[in-house]
């Protein structure tokens, strides 16, 4: 009978002990858990292992590199000190040379090892930088200088640097430790002055010459170093006559003569030898350090040499420049068109162009947001966070469309609703979108081809699952499904919080789940609220900007991501950027990417990812737009089947594929300087533009539908940013950005064209159209009525379109009331031509207007040219 109390007391002890310890594991790694459970349910718990292998095994493996280095130069010199301690006067001095001549592991590992810890701590936190010295390719391009692959750069440069850095330092560490154990020994024993031993001498001799290579290897890289430096900025950047011709000589003598002096050094210590030859490399050595630290004469060759003749001398460094940062930016295919505009041509109003100008975006999405949070809000607890730009196919035409998510947004409920169960329990997702073609006209009501939480369509859109559960808002957690029955809260499915079909969410599916997510979530109404089941999920991370982050944190995102709505689910659409600082001789740029706490600095982009959120149940997809950047390539080696090809995207949502809008502008500011290509322009900057501003605002670039090259039947989605001269107003260039797609739309194309308008004859700016607006008496006098009649007015963004020989600019009107309810109305639109300026309710009658200005001051229209009997081509100039 005692036996068997013994029995079931010692296995309840045990059982006790084992729950015990996987709770106390558990709480423990508690963030590790969470982690591990969120990357599974996305169908990534490969790539989150692969991840954390290989951050511990680079990080890991430098730690035991360093280690060894330190043990076993340790162990080797305990062999070399053999005097007995007992003749030291000083017992601590005794003791410690006791366990040095003995390799005893007490000092050498725990000493090893805060030492290789203390050293190896910088390269921690570029383990991912390592990750792509393994894994990058090589690339296709080498650099204008040394003639270098430029993956050598981008990959091995950085870790290059760091490593010896680190070895530099460990080296020297080791010799200075190792030659004060081995002076010890030699000096301070009393009546003792032996000769030092054979394998000391070798030992201490070979530290010594290993330190000196990794100090000559440092010189070699400060070589590659040259093509970063910013010396020459404003003019240009990278490396000039000074660093190549006088610099760089220099660095490789230093090199050089460490080497050979060290050598002669151990030859002279060890037989007595190469004394003149250690001597004569000192003075090398010596006399180059010097002159590498003596400012005197870079400073005379530049003032006496550079400066008199600055585009002869430095004319191949500036074109190196050059054409570095064209192939870093992404900038070598760039076409340009000479454009001469004329308000003589008047093909503006030929039948056929009006045809394809019905898609010009009248209606600013910068202004619809206030009314669709006034119209289609409906719900307290609805938002429309950011209204985007998207073409759809309405009724067998392509239509541009500004369209936005209904998200849930718990801060706009009332006080006391916003408790634990309704934020997320019951009010856990947004639902469906609203889509307002573009151009509309100032006469009607607002015209829609999706709205209601009855996704109301009059022209066959819909959504069959429209719930979003992951959007821009910042969300906290929800679960779901759950044990609440939800009442009066819109989805495809009203019973949907207890029926939730989505693939997302890491199922609480245990007691021990329910706690480590409690815990993970600092949240004690998760564990012990009663509403949760076995088949609820908890849904982590939805805001989609910070999802795609926290997945793939070497990305940089675009500041706009945006909706796509399919029959089956929306989806948004993320643009991801792969950057570095490391392209050699490029410009450097800085940008704040979405969510940069601070402003990046990078020399190379590429907008290489295209990523895909289910809005419905957060799946994230991964779709390479930029197949010949290596950097992408490099992870996709490292993460195998994180990465799909472009050609693998839905149809649907391919059709929605753009030109990103930081891209472009990130471009444009390089391409502003850089694409005065001879040397003697680029140093004179007479051709060099800035973004063109109205007042102290610069005007953004902008969608717009219109023709591409090489697909006259389809309409094409093309973003559009005005240049204006440094200093000026007047338009020098119009710079067009799209994507065209190949082999029946299985492949994605960048497109970047520029009307350069031609500097003879003077094209009105944006800033310089508003002044001939604000000056028109009749838009003036409407203006002033407007404003007194409780409502103020406001004008849209300055749209312009090549057409013909023309440039056709396009101003919304708007009427704001100045009462508490805001909701702007499009009142008028506004063209210019030339010095020409109409006002009408409506594109259509602007037009008309415009064509009737134009008559009467007998400009002659050209004679209509000749239609096939196919399909017409358009008469607007095609953009290449």
């Amino acid at each position: 009978m005692r036996n068997w109390k013994r029995l079931l007391a010692t296995t309840a002890a045990i059982l006790t002990a084992l729950v015990a310890l996987v709770l106390g594991a558990g709480i423990l790694l508690t963030d590790f858990l969470v982690d591990l459970w969120w990357f599974s349910s996305l169908e990534y718990g490969g790539y989150f292992w692969l991840r954390l292998l290989y951050r511990y095994i680079l990080s890991g493996g430098v730690t035991v590199f360093f280690f060894l280095i330190f043990f076993l130069n340790f162990q080797v010199a305990s062999r070399f000190l053999g005097v007995d301690q007992s003749v030291f006067y000083r017992e601590e001095v005794g003791t410690l040379m006791r366990l040095a001549q003995t390799g005893s592991m007490r000092l050498y590992i725990p000493l090893s090892l805060v030492l290789a810890i203390a050293i190896a701590a910088p390269l921690y936190q570029h383990w991912e930088e390592g990750l792509l010295f393994l894994f990058g390719p090589a690339s296709e391009i080498s650099d204008p200088v040394y003639n270098q692959n430029i993956s050598f750069f981008l990959f091995s440069l950085p870790i290059f640097e760091l490593i010896q850095r680190e070895l530099f330092g460990s080296f020297t560490l080791l010799t200075a430790w190792i030659g004060v154990l081995y002076w010890l020994e030699h000096r301070m024993v009393p009546g003792e002055h032996r000769p030092w031993a054979v394998g000391a001498k070798l030992h201490l001799s070979g530290l010594v010459f290993i330190t000196a290579l990794i100090t000559a290897w440092g010189y070699i890289l400060q070589r590659h170093g040259l093509l970063y430096v910013g010396d020459h900025e404003p003019i240009f950047f990278g490396p000039g006559l000074v660093e190549l011709r006088y610099t760089l000589p220099l660095l490789w003598v230093s090199a050089g003569a460490l080497v050979v002096g060290a050598a002669c050094g151990i030859a002279f210590v060890q037989s007595g030898r190469a004394l003149r030859g250690m001597l004569a490399s000192v003075v090398v050595f010596a006399v180059a350090g010097g002159l590498l630290r003596l400012n005197v004469i870079p400073e005379l060759l530049d003032r006496f040499v550079v400066k008199p003749n600055p585009v002869k001398v430095e004319k191949s460094f500036m074109e190196n420049n050059i054409k570095a940062t064209l192939a870093a930016y992404d900038l070598t295919d760039i076409k340009t068109i000479d454009f001469t505009a004329s308000s003589s041509d008047l093909r503006i109003v030929d039948p056929h162009t009006r045809e394809h100008l019905h898609n010009i975006p009248i209606w600013d999405p910068e202004y619809l947001d206030d009314v669709y949070q006034q119209l289609q809000g409906i719900r307290p607890y609805y938002n429309f966070t950011d209204v985007d730009v998207g073409r759809y196919q309405i009724k067998g035409q392509e239509e541009q469309v500004n369209l936005a998510a209904r998200e849930i947004n718990i801060e706009r409920l009332p006080k006391e609703a916003r408790n634990w169960e309704n934020r997320h329990l019951r009010y856990t997702h947004g639902f469906g979108a609203v889509i307002t073609p573009a151009s509309q006209t100032g006469e009607n009501p607002m015209q829609w081809f999706l709205r209601d939480l009855s996704l109301q369509s009059d022209v066959g859109l819909g959504v069959e699952k429209p719930d979003i559960y992951f959007g821009m808002e910042n969300l906290d957690y929800a679960i779901v499904p759950n044990r609440l029955k939800i009442v009066d809260i819109s989805s495809f499915d009203q019973d949907s919080s207890q029926n939730y079909t989505g693939k997302g969410g890491i199922p609480i599916s245990s007691l021990f789940r329910k706690l480590i997510m409690a815990l993970h979530l600092r949240d004690e109404k998760l564990f012990f609220s009663v509403n949760i089941d076995s088949d609820s999920k908890l849904l982590l991370r939805r805001n989609v900007v910070d999802r795609i982050q926290n997945l793939t944190p070497f990305l940089a995102l675009d500041n706009d991501p945006y909706i796509v709505v399919t029959p089956k689910r929306i989806y948004w659409v993320q643009d991801a950027y792969t950057t570095s600082r490391w392209y050699p001789v490029s410009k450097t740029s800085r940008f704040a990417f979405n969510k940069d706490r601070k402003a990046r600095e990078f020399n190379y982009i590429r907008n290489s990812v295209k990523v895909v959120v289910d809005a419905f149940d957060g799946t994230v997809d991964y779709y390479v737009a930029d197949p010949s950047d290596p950097i992408i390539l490099g992870y996709g080696k490292a993460y195998p089947g994180l990465f799909k090809s472009l050609a693998e995207l839905p149809p649907l949502l391919r059709e929605q594929v753009r030109y990103p809008k930081d891209m472009f502008q990130i471009q444009m500011g390089i391409y502003a300087k850089y694409h005065q290509t001879q040397p003697e322009l680029f140093y004179q900057q007479a051709e060099t533009w800035d973004f063109a501003k109205v007042g102290d605002k610069i005007v953004k670039p902008y969608y717009i539908t219109t023709y591409l090259e090489g697909a006259p039947e389809m309409e094409e989605f093309t973003l559009l940013n005005p240049m204006t001269p440094i200093g000026r107003n007047n338009l020098s260039v119009l710079g067009v950005a799209g994507s065209y797609r190949t082999d029946a739309g299985r492949s994605y194309n960048k497109h970047v064209v520029l009307y350069k308008f031609s500097r003879d004859v003077q094209v009105e700016g944006p800033s310089q159209v508003s002044a001939l607006i604000d000056q028109d008496p009749e838009i003036a006098r409407t203006f002033a009525l407007w404003d007194q009649k409780g409502s103020h007015v406001q004008r849209g963004r300055i749209i312009m379109l090549p057409i013909g020989k023309s440039l056709l600019y396009v101003q919304p009107v708007y009427i704001v009331s100045t009462a508490n309810i805001k909701i702007p109305e499009l009142a008028r639109v506004i063209l210019s031509l030339g010095n020409i300026v109409v006002m009408e309710t409506s594109l259509e009658k602007a037009l008309d207007r415009l064509e009737a200005r134009l008559q009467a001051l007998k400009i002659s229209s050209p004679a209509p040219s000749p239609q096939p009997e196919t399909k017409p081509q358009p008469s607007m100039r095609p953009l290449p």
